[in-house]
Formats: C-alpha cells, sequence, structure tokens
C-alpha cells in the first residue's frame, strides 16, 4: 500500500541546513577545533516610514510623556497625570450624555435614568478633580519651586 501526501527529505525542495552553516558545523567539530559555529548573519527586510509614522512613533512615551520631560518632581508628575486622567474621564462622560440626549431610539424614561447616571458620575469625577487640584496647589507651595517650574506647572496644567 502506497502513503499519499508524504514528502521524502529530497523531495521537499528545502535544505535541511544551510551549506555554509554545515561547514562550519563540521570545522567547529574538528578535535583540534575550540572554535564555537556562529552563522552569518544576512540583512533582512528593510522598512521606510512616512513622517506622520516617525512622529508617531516619537510620541510613544504616550499623552503624558511632557509630564515624565518635565523635570518637575515625582508627586507633582503624579498629580497633573491624575488631574489630566480626570479630565479626560469628565470629557468622555459629557460626550455619553450627548450621545444619551440625541438617541432617538431611547425613551424618555430611559433617557432620564441614563443621564442621571451620567451626572452623578461625572460629579464624582469633579469632587476627584477638585481635591487633584487642592492637593496639586499644596504641593507645588510646599515644594519650592522656581518661578520657571512654576510656569511648566501651570502650562501642563491647562494643555489637554
Amino acid at each position: 500500500m502506497a502513503a499519499i501526501g508524504t514528502l521524502g527529505p529530497g523531495s521537499s525542495d528545502v535544505a535541511a541546513m544551510p551549506e555554509t552553516f554545515k561547514t562550519s558545523l563540521d570545522n567547529a567539530r574538528e578535535a583540534g577545533s575550540t572554535e564555537e559555529a556562529t552563522p552569518t548573519l544576512v540583512e533582512g527586510v528593510k522598512v521606510s516610514l512616512s513622517g506622520a509614522s516617525i512622529e508617531k512613533a516619537a510620541s510613544v512615551g504616550g499623552e503624558n510623556s511632557d509630564i515624565d520631560d518635565s523635570g518637575l518632581p515625582e508627586n507633582i508628575q503624579q498629580l497633573l497625570k491624575m488631574i489630566r486622567k480626570l479630565q479626560k474621564q469628565i470629557a468622555e462622560k459629557k460626550a455619553l450624555i450627548e450621545a444619551v440626549m440625541t438617541d432617538k431610539r431611547l425613551s424618555n424614561e430611559e433617557k432620564i435614568n441614563k443621564l442621571a447616571a451620567l451626572r452623578g458620575a461625572i460629579a464624582a469625577l469633579n469632587t476627584g478633580l477638585i481635591t487633584a487640584n487642592l492637593a496639586l496647589s499644596k504641593v507645588v507651595g510646599q515644594s519650592g519651586l522656581t518661578s520657571d517650574q512654576n510656569l511648566k506647572v501651570g502650562s501642563l496644567l491647562t494643555k489637554n
């Protein structure tokens, strides 16, 4: 009985081991040789990036890379990041409110319930934002920052 679809080592058209590597291995296996076999590196794929992709790659540090690179004390950096995060979450909730208000598929009761939940979430986020701003104000006052550092805090605080 014959097997269907089997390939022998010689019929696959793929060399089991490249000849140059076999030669290196054979040389390394010689009794008097102490060299290790080292494969030769071959140039691979080249990639070209557009200007936009280079800019995006440069900003991989994230949306808070400017805070990380500011040179400000770590506790101030953390508060600035927290404030940004809270501001972003508030903006997202406000966008959801707009979406709920324009959604024609929802009944008035469903809209009222969803809007109440979103407004409650915004109120909680606003409380957190106020607390973070007060903490930042206290830390900045106690840390003895230079005028340049104070300006940096202000500019990072207003940047979205």
